[in-house]
């Protein structure tokens, strides 16, 4: 390799290299065609050692295509497939294949300075702004996913609770702070409560009623913490929880936010995008547009490739005041590509940041409002079906009132993991597990524009089958939870 000085990773054959990337991208392709007929199937023994890192690498870039065609391609998680109900998968869209292709040719570092990729994410969060029913001053970020998403919007609301202090003498001398969600609530949540150094303790878990948090029981935790010196840093809604698929009364929590001086955030992971369903579901997400901050994914029901996700935070000098930190080597122009009035680290903790905003951009190009409102219609009738099915048959019952993408079942007899392993390994679906009122249940999220009713069917009866030869010794008590 001597005399390459400046070229040892380059392609040494460049045209050898074109006819090799064509060669993948039409593997990746057919994969991606044919995914409704690729379900998740187990990892075989041999792939260890087969991705095992070698001392000694031959640095021929098409031997190493073949080996993510052959070796690492066909090991996916199989979210791609119709039958994937398992957890909040999005399944992706074959134009994320395109876009992942030109963020990756481009390299771009989304961290700030002037360039294209940042007037892109400007874009896409001017458009997430404006579907939420925001006003043309407010905006955000893309993020990782909403887990990261909810550590940022709880940071501004400290900072906007407690001032600028806090980013110098971190938690000295503050007073316990407490954030309500309904109990149920995204484990994200309490995750940032741990990250930002106010621990488990912080989160009050307020009960349900009817699937919903009980807004009288809020306003009694409220009074209490007051009571006992304890401040309300922020309300919780949940848009879509990720157990039953259940929506918070938003509406209800901003006016019981305002009257208290409280920040408002809405965890809409998944519940988003039901912004852009047809009634009734729609409705589902009214009083989003009063939240001070909404975290959301676009790799969920959108269907952007992981991973990607956005934090709106309606009050950007707040939102700018709990991260901005320039050093000297940061310092802005009014020229060149050190230019730009907006630059992302000022509103994360990331500099190093890659081109997410490009597969969020594809993805509403390509399809728009109306498409992506009726795909997250059919999954709501789908999940619908599914709860009309179980309600019908001899062998399964509904766990609780399907109210938008989610499904949960009750077999009544079997162990529903292994009725969910039995079914991921014959690949005909993939359900998850959860425990309702005390009980193992079966799960199915529905966030796949390759699903089908076909489909719903189709696995419902492939479960029915697996019940009805069950082990009698795993039996559970029939009629409804």
């Amino acid at each position: 390799m001597t005399g390459r000085e400046g070229y040892r990773m380059d392609p040494q054959d460049w045209e050898a290299f074109r006819a090799d990337m064509h060669r993948l991208l039409d593997q990746c392709v057919d994969q991606l065609h044919s995914a409704r007929e690729r379900p998740w199937q187990p990892v075989p023994d041999a792939f260890n050692e087969a991705i095992t890192i070698p001392d000694q690498t031959t640095g021929e870039h098409g031997a190493v295509m073949d080996r993510l065609a052959q070796d690492i391609l066909p090991q996916t998680t199989g979210n791609t497939h119709p039958a994937f109900f398992g957890w909040v998968h999005g399944t992706g869209q074959a134009m994320g294949l395109a876009s992942e292709l030109v963020a990756a040719t481009m390299n771009s570092n989304c961290g700030g300075r002037d360039h294209g990729a940042i007037r892109v994410e400007q874009e896409v969060i001017r458009w997430l702004c404006a579907t939420a029913g925001w006003p043309a001053n407010t905006g955000g970020i893309l993020t990782t996913g909403t887990s990261q998403a909810t550590i940022y919007a709880l940071c501004a609301a400290r900072l906007k609770r407690f001032g600028a202090a806090v980013r110098t003498r971190g938690l000295h001398d503050m007073p316990r702070l407490r954030v309500y969600a309904a109990k149920g609530a995204h484990s994200c949540v309490v995750k940032a409560l741990q990250v930002m150094g106010h621990g488990t303790q912080a989160l009050k878990q307020i009960p349900l009623r009817d699937g919903q948090m009980d807004l009288d029981a809020l306003r009694e935790a409220l009074r209490q913490d007051r009571d006992a010196g304890i401040e309300p840093l922020a309300i919780v809604a949940t848009a879509g929880s990720v157990n039953t698929g259940t929506f918070d009364d938003i509406a209800g929590l901003a006016r019981i936010a305002h009257s208290h001086g409280t920040w408002l955030h809405v965890d809409a992971a998944f519940g988003y995008w039901i912004r852009l369903a047809d009634a009734p579901w729609r409705a589902l997400a009214d009083g989003m547009e009063e939240a001070d901050s909404i975290a959301l994914d676009g790799h969920k029901w959108l269907g952007v490739t992981y991973d990607c996700g956005a934090c709106l935070i309606r009050d950007q000098a707040v939102h700018r005041a709990t991260f901005a930190e320039r050093p000297e080597y940061l310092a802005a122009q009014s020229k060149g590509l050190a230019a730009g009035d907006w630059w992302p680290t000022d509103y994360g903790t990331e500099l190093s940041r890659g081109f997410r905003a490009l597969k969020m951009w594809t993805a509403l190009q390509t399809h728009g409002p109306e498409v992506i409102g009726a795909v997250v219609t059919d999954n709501c009738k789908q999940a619908a079906l599914m709860g009309a099915l179980a309600e019908a048959s001899d062998l399964l019952d509904l766990a609780c009132p399907v109210v938008s993408n989610l499904c949960v079942i009750r077999p009544r007899q079997g162990d529903p993991a292994a009725l969910a392993a039995q079914l991921q390994l014959s690949g005909e679906a993939v359900f998850s597990t959860t425990t309702l009122d005390g009980a193992p249940c079966l799960r199915a999220a529905i966030v796949n524009h390759r699903t089908t009713s076909d489909t719903i069917r189709a696995a419902v009866t492939a479960l029915e089958r697996a019940v009805a030869t069950a082990p009698e010794g795993g039996a559970l008590p029939a009629g409804p939870a």
